[in-house]
Order: C-alpha cells, then structure tokens, then sequence
C-alpha cells in the first residue's frame, strides 16, 4: 500500500508538471488508471516469493527478517527511480529507461557530469532519499506474529494465492500480459511513459538490453522476398543481386574522379542540433559555421537517425539503417567484420583514424572501430598537442581540434580518412573561459554552442591556409540534436541537424532536398573519387536524392517522405502524419498502405541485416578497377543541387 500510495502520488505530480501536455493527450484519469495497473502488476511480482513462502515460513524469525529487507529494498528502488525522474525528463524527455543503465559503464565520466552540473539536483535528492527511506524502514519493520498454519492449510493457501499473483503480475486476461503498450493512449510519446512508473520502465529497459530486439518483433513481419525488393528498390539499385547472400552489396560508381586520392575528415559535433544554427532557422548561435555553409554544400534539411551518439556514429561510418536495438557499436555480432567507412577505404589503401576528446572506450566505440577496419584510436591520453582545457567529458573542442590539425599536417603520401568527435557541447556544459561572450548563466546549451561554434572556426580558418586543404575532403555533421522531445510519437524537428560539406573541388550551394545521416557516407565516397562494392544504402548524393529521412525515436520508428511521416509503433497499427517543414507541425491523415510497407521494409532489413551477419566489407577481388583520372571536379548541375523542396 505504501508504494501505491507514493507511486500515485509522484504520477500525478509528473503529470502536473506537464500538465501543458498532458491534458490535451486526455487528462489524468489514462495516467493515473493506466498507472495503477502498471504498479499493481509489479508489486504482484515483488510480493510473489514472499507471499507464497509466507505459510510455510512466516513464523520464523529469520524469515521474517529477510522479508522485511526484501520489502526495504525495493522500497528504496522505487524511491530512487522516482526521484532521478524529473531530471532524467528535462534531459531526455522520457522516464528512465536503457541510457539509465547503459551510463554505469562510464562512473568516470557520469560521476564527474553529475558533481560539476547537478548538486543541487543531488543534495535535493539524496535529501529526499534519506526521508522517504527514513519512512519506509519505520513502515516496514519486522514484526513476528505467531501464526503458523496447520500442514494441511499451507498448501491450500499457497495454492489460493498462485491465480490472484500471477493474475496481479499478468495484470490482462487477454493474449499477452500487460505491457507499456497496453497502458499508451497519446501520439506523444512523453505522455505514453507516465502511466509506467521509473522502476518498471528501467527493469523492462535492462531485459531489452539482454534481447538483441529485432524490428520484426516489435513492428511485425514481412515476407523476406518482398523486403528485399521494396528495399532494393528504393536504393536505386539496378540488375541482379552481385551475391544473394548479401542482397545489399552492390556497384557505386564515383561520379568525381580527381587526379589523385583526396583524404577524408568527417568531424561529428556532440549534440549540435539544427535548433542552434541561425542559417538553419534556429538560434543566432553559429556564426562561425553560417560563414562556412556559404563557402560548401550546405545539406540543409538533413534529418538523424536518433538521439544518442552512438545511433550518429552508426549512420555517419557504417550507412546502417536504426533498428529499435541498440546501436550496432555496442551490438556483440558487429564487433568484428562490419562494414564501416575505415574497413572500405583500407582496401583502397587509405589510413584511418579516429580521433575523441574523452576516453575512446565510450559507448564501445575503441572496441568497435579498431575491429572494424581503423587503424588507430586517438582520444584524450592519446594526443600529442597538451589539452589546454579538460571537462568532465574530456578535452575541449578546441584541443580535439589542435590534434586534429596537428595530425593533418603531418601528411605523408597516403591517403588518409578521419574521423574525430567532439565532446564539449554536452551536459554540464564546461568550456574554457575567454573564448566566447557568455550569457547568464554560464553553464549552459547557448553558451557551450557558441564555444562549440567558435572552435569550428577557429580550426577552418587554420584548415585553408594548410597544405592539406587543396586535396582533402570535409564533412560537418552532427550526431544528434541536444534534446530530443515533443508532443508527437516522432518529433521530427528535433531530428534536424547541421550537414555541410567543402574543401577540395566541392561546389558552394545551398541544397533543400530531404537528405538523411545515412546519405552521407556514400555521397562522401563519390566526392573523393571512390568507386566501390559495399552494402550501404544511402544515396550518392552527387547523383541522385531518394527524398527521405529515416528516424528512429525509441521504440517508434519514423520514416519521412516528402512532407509525408509514417510512423511504426510497437504492437499498434501505422500511423501516418502531414508534416509541415515551415511551422514543424504533424497533422494526422489516412496510412497510405504503400508508404506503410515501404517504411516496415527499411525498419526490418538492418535487423535482418544484422542478425544473418550480412553487413560486412564485400571481397577485395569485387571491388571495380580504378577509373582514369579526371583533372577537374565539375560543380553539380543546378536542377540536381537548388530544389528548395522534396516531395
């Protein structure tokens, strides 16, 4: 009773909270009965051992005991998870769930995160901890009550709690037991989190964890055949399948051919959503970087494939599609033998690297990189030119950026591919001081990206006037923006980022075709004159746009056509939205049944993909023979490059 009463209470004053968005999602009664079902499913759960064990063991002292701690333990549990919800909101726009957990694995880096951004939010929570903990050990304290039970009443009574547990637990006499997607009732996926409580959500997140989730699991299955098509299809690919085994395989023909191999830097920037960058429509924050998209092809309706780094990482290196799974940087089956951009250019003799301001073993990325065809990771106790300025992520923007040049400039006569990571935007927002002029407060989102801005510049202004401008090719992207949220199951608009390439031979143009993360690497390969055999299926940018964006927001998968948004939830039908670019918002309208297989198609092939192990670098002896060298990189045309929209 004490949880349900405390359970209830911190729901209702979430809901409260967000009162702004939860009313016209229906009030409080889904929250609160939805709620109700939820707590009263896990308390089944937790009451069960002991409950069963009570007739035949309650009388002892000893069991009495132990039960009165079981009960104190999770009591605590559910106090502490409650308590780290409001923050966890405000960063996240979701309960706790997987990145919860997922952060345990970096104490370092969160540790120091939390003490230098957040006292005040953990004093006021342990100060909360320690009282409701206080009342939870007087509430539950050992008693012993003499009432043992004669033999043959124990097996009666533990046979007439079985059905009311394990009703309580299913907590649904229908097909499958209760379920986060039984107690959902909104098209925001904020509000669909608060019936569930912080415990529940992060038990159900940890089981995810364990399960490598297929798509096919979630969102249904279709006939491999015809995954395969629409796919292929939709990718431009053209003839037979190169090998059947691995259907994504397939030719790329460089539309560029310079005169000799151009080197690669793909910077990737912590959290620099399209919110932030003026020449976007966002904040007045970028100068730096809206003087640069005039001198580059500027990609300005780019869209990520989610909202943590790694899901970034993914798409910008590898191509590979999102999956409702974890990242494939993290995955155990893409550990060795996954294509990358690295594995590929190695075959064509480049050396690559990559280059992180923190310590690489982050998210698994040391582990991933090295094993998929980098050469060298570089993060913080790796770099050679001294940090001015470490955080509590790792060295500044502007000392990942001094070794990025530093590294540049040592040349050599092969070809080189980076990759380098910056890491200052990010909570709790440390940057050195005299750089930039700061608003009040200091520590925060505005300041760290006018800092983040202002390194950019600084490095590109070293950039040109370097030998290695005239033969390298950039990318500037980011991996996600700062704070994913919104009053919708995909808030497209927070999946909006920065993409701008230039350096060697690449036209100055504003493109406003819908471009996702997972276009960048092929079109990429094509501007530095690589043609090449891999699976990837993005689009070479230079010669064609597929026109839409692929998003993966949780458990809800979003796929953008034109101004057309389908949207795969679990264990519920498609839904399909009108999406207004000018004024961001989604209007509901009829699942066109085509766009919908389409969409269901590019959301189970990545997990087919990774699950059949059929995302890896084709053989050396498929790759084409190099093409003669063309002495000048031609603009694109107008009528490919300046549509001011895809539809």
């Amino acid at each position: 009773m004490l949880a349900l009463v405390f359970l209830g209470l911190s729901r209702l004053g979430l809901a409260l909270w967000l009162w702004p968005r939860a009313e016209p999602a229906g009030g409080l009664w889904p929250v609160l009965l939805g709620g109700l079902r939820i707590d009263l499913s896990l308390l089944a759960m937790v009451c069960a051992l002991p409950a069963l064990l009570s007739p035949w063991l309650g009388h002892r002292p000893w069991a009495a005991r132990i039960t009165a701690w079981w009960y104190r333990l999770w009591w605590m549990l559910f106090v502490l998870l409650e308590l780290s919800t409001p923050q966890f909101i405000l960063e996240y726009d979701t309960r706790p769930n997987r990145l919860y957990v997922e952060y345990l694995d970096s104490p370092h880096e969160v540790s120091a995160m939390l003490w230098h951004g957040y006292k005040g939010v953990l004093l006021f929570a342990l100060a909360g901890l320690l009282l409701l903990g206080w009342v939870g050990f007087r509430v539950l304290r050992t008693s012993l009550v003499d009432a043992r039970l004669r033999l043959r009443w124990r097996p009666l009574l533990t046979a007439a709690m079985f059905p009311l547990l394990f009703l309580g637990a299913r907590g649904t006499l229908e097909h499958r037991p209760l379920n986060a997607s039984m107690v959902a009732f909104s098209d925001d996926a904020m509000i669909n989190t608060l019936p569930l409580n912080s415990l529940y959500s992060v038990i159900n997140a940890i089981r995810g964890m364990h399960n490598e989730r297929s798509s096919a699991a979630l969102y249904g299955p279709m006939p491999e055949a015809e995954m395969q098509q629409l796919v292929r299809e939709a990718s431009g690919f053209e003839g037979a399948m190169l090998d059947p085994q691995h259907p994504g395989w397939h030719v790329q023909h460089a539309s560029k051919r310079p005169a000799e191999p151009l080197n690669l830097v793909i910077i990737v920037e912590e959290s620099l959503g399209a919110q932030y960058i003026g020449t976007l429509g966002g904040e007045q924050l970028s100068p730096q970087f809206d003087a640069l998209a005039k001198d580059g092809w500027l990609l300005a309706r780019t869209y990520a494939t989610g909202t943590r780094s790694v899901r970034g990482l993914e798409a910008i290196t590898t191509g590979f599609l999102p999956t409702p799974a974890e990242a494939v940087l993290k995955q155990p089956r893409s550990q060795r033998g996954f294509f990358t951009l690295a594995g590929l250019l190695g075959e064509f003799g480049y050396h690559s690297r990559f280059i992180y301001g923190g310590e690489a073993h982050f998210d698994n990325m040391k582990s991933f990189f090295l094993g998929n065809g980098f050469d060298e990771v570089i993060d913080q106790p790796k770099f050679e030119v001294k940090p001015a300025f470490v955080g509590s992520w790792g060295a500044s923007d502007e000392d990942m950026f001094n070794e990025l040049h530093h590294r540049l400039m040592q040349g050599g006569t092969q070809p080189q591919f980076t990759l380098a990571f910056s890491v200052s935007n990010h909570t709790p927002w440390e940057y050195p001081g005299g750089r930039i002029e700061a608003s009040e407060p200091a520590a925060s989102v505005q300041n760290t990206v006018r800092y983040a801005d202002w390194a950019i510049g600084r490095f590109f202004a070293k950039a040109k006037l370097s030998p290695y401008w005239k033969n390298t090719v950039f990318l500037l992207v980011a991996d996600h923006d700062s704070r994913v949220f919104g009053a919708s199951l995909v808030p497209v608009r927070h999946f909006h980022i920065p993409a701008l390439i230039l350096g060697a031979g690449v036209p100055a143009q504003r493109d406003e075709h819908l471009v996702s993360q997972i276009d960048l690497a092929p079109t990429l390969l094509s501007l530095i004159g690589i043609s090449s055999v891999q699976p990837m299926l993005g689009a070479d940018l230079t010669v064609h746009y597929p026109g839409r964006a692929i998003m993966q927001y949780g458990d809800n998968y979003g796929y953008l056509k034109g101004d057309q948004l389908l949207v795969l939830q679990p264990g519920q039908p498609a839904a399909q939205f009108h999406y207004d670019v000018a004024d961001h918002q989604l209007a509901p309208v009829a699942v066109d049944p085509a766009l919908s297989r389409l969409a269901l198609a590019h959301a189970l092939w990545p997990s087919w993909a990774y699950f059949n192990q059929r995302y890896g670098l084709p053989p050396k002896s498929l790759q084409p023979a190099p093409a003669p060298p063309a002495t000048v990189l031609k603009p694109m045309e107008p009528d490919k490059c300046c549509a001011t929209r895809e539809l």
